[in-house]
């Protein structure tokens, strides 16, 4: 009789804990999965998926203006924030549902309740008091925003968390931070008609893109209306007859009716027991891994944003999927964190794979850059100021297309399929001998023929 009640005891239903499981269960394992709060993890209950339905629903408002130049007549156009909040709650709910049905199919077992760690082996389910031992346990809790950094007032602001449940939509917002999530919400309201004002402590937005794409949703933003207070902090919120009160670090003071914080997220590992079985965390909250996902506890693993590698839910997903491959499907699997495509949900939407100008030629010394800035044919007769930008980035030495920067409609499903030849190590040439699909936004990507002249970074020191 085996020692053991499960195989697999997965802390955590979201993206990566979810895709181990099923695959485990696949395997022949034995697989039970804990989770707190619903089925699906913070990408499809109050992440990627919520907010994506938001992004299409803030772009309507550009199409119905883009239409006159078409020859349409679009009468008065009206918004109803209830009604986006209902239906995308009910495709939530809908979408909870399949992730049930799937890991139920696969034979996996699910208890609705907060897991801790006990020892190498035992979980405690809080709920019911219940102890289980696993063979293995796999730690997928993910992260959770934070309000970040602590200000007076501070718990007048909301995180991502909230901002999908608002009961109105706020007719001032004050979106604090510069990073993914911060971009895509500015970009949200402003286009679902909300005056909006992004802050940030920096003097551009999404640090860590290259440069040029950087630059290009910074104008875009601004062309939107879209009030960019750079290179500012908030030192203080305060409730007022009028709204929120925000002190900025300028001295100025603005009224707002809410106040998103996205700063930064952390790793969700406070009191799940770990340090108590000799797994300390970085710096940061996060659990320390292999490349094969393990802690130094070898019963026990991790995945997902928990780890605090690539924190996407592509990844996670990746991650998952690799675990059960290793642990019980005979198949030593590491995942690659090197080359990721990913996309920004703003508007003009970004899709990057690869590495930034400065970035590569840090990497590969000498490289060229392709970059072509046009109007896309959607916006002439309809004379929105839309513009794309188009970025090639090409290692000299064996002419390997290293970087892929895209700023424009559809530049999510863009990158996707660029990322596949990037993966492959398509060449410059390849990318060349690729005949254009015309008349297309897209075909700038294997028509772009003379190289800028690139700067070399100034030494310093």
């Amino acid at each position: 009789m085996s020692d053991f009640d499960v195989d697999l005891f997965v802390i955590g239903a979201g993206s990566g804990g979810v895709r181990a499981a099923r695959i485990a269960a696949g395997y022949g394992a034995k697989v039970m999965v804990a989770e707190e709060y619903r089925v699906g993890g913070t990408c499809v209950i109050r992440g990627c998926v919520p907010k994506k339905l938001m992004v299409y629903a803030s772009r309507f408002s550009d199409d119905f203006h883009d239409a006159a130049g078409f020859g349409w007549s679009v009468g008065p156009s009206q918004f109803n924030w209830p009604t986006l909040i209902r239906n995308k709650d009910l495709e939530i709910d809908r979408l909870e549902g399949i992730y049930r049905t799937n890991l139920e199919k696969a034979g996996v077992e699910i208890i609705d309740s907060r897991a801790v760690i006990e020892d190498a082996h035992t979980v405690h389910l809080l709920k019911t008091g219940a102890r289980v031992r696993a063979r293995y346990i796999l730690v997928a809790v993910g992260a959770h925003p934070t309000l970040e950094p602590a200000i007076p007032g501070g718990e007048l602001a909301i995180t991502s968390n909230e901002v999908f449940h608002l009961e109105a939509q706020p007719k001032r917002i004050l979106v604090i931070g510069a990073g993914y999530i911060a971009v895509e919400f500015a970009g949200i309201f402003a286009g679902l008609g909300s005056e909006v004002t992004l802050l940030h402590r920096g003097d551009k937005l999404l640090r860590g893109f290259d440069e040029d794409v950087r630059d290009a949703l910074g104008e875009a933003y601004a062309k939107r209306g879209i009030k960019l207070a750079l290179n500012r902090t908030v030192t203080r919120l305060d409730k007022t007859a009028d709204g929120i009160a925000a002190t900025l670090s300028d001295g100025n003071v603005l009224t707002f009716d809410q106040v998103l914080v996205a700063t930064g997220r952390r790793p969700s590992t406070i009191s799940l027991g770990l340090e108590k079985v000799g797994i300390t965390l970085d710096k940061a909250g996060a659990i320390p891994v292999d490349a094969y996902s393990q802690t130094v506890i070898p019963s026990i693993y991790a995945v997902g944003d928990v780890t605090n590698r690539a924190n996407l839910t592509p990844i996670a997903i990746r991650e998952g999927h690799a675990f059960a491959d290793t642990v019980f499907g005979d198949k030593p699997t590491m995942v690659d964190h090197d080359l990721i495509p990913t996309a920004v949900f703003s508007t003009p939407e970004i899709g990057v794979v690869g590495c930034g100008e400065a970035a590569a030629q840090e990497r590969y010394g000498e490289i060229d850059v392709y970059k072509a800035v046009f109007r896309p044919m959607r916006a002439t007769l309809s004379g929105a100021p839309e513009r794309v930008l188009m970025k090639l980035i090409v290692d000299k030495a064996t002419d390997k297309v290293v970087g892929v920067h895209i700023v424009g409609h559809d530049a999510g499903e863009m990158i996707q399929l660029a990322g596949i030849a990037v993966t492959m190590g398509a060449t410059k040439a390849d990318f060349d001998r690729t005949i254009a699909v015309h008349p297309t936004a897209a075909e700038e990507l294997v028509t772009m023929r003379t190289p800028m002249v690139v700067k070399k970074p100034v030494a310093v020191g």
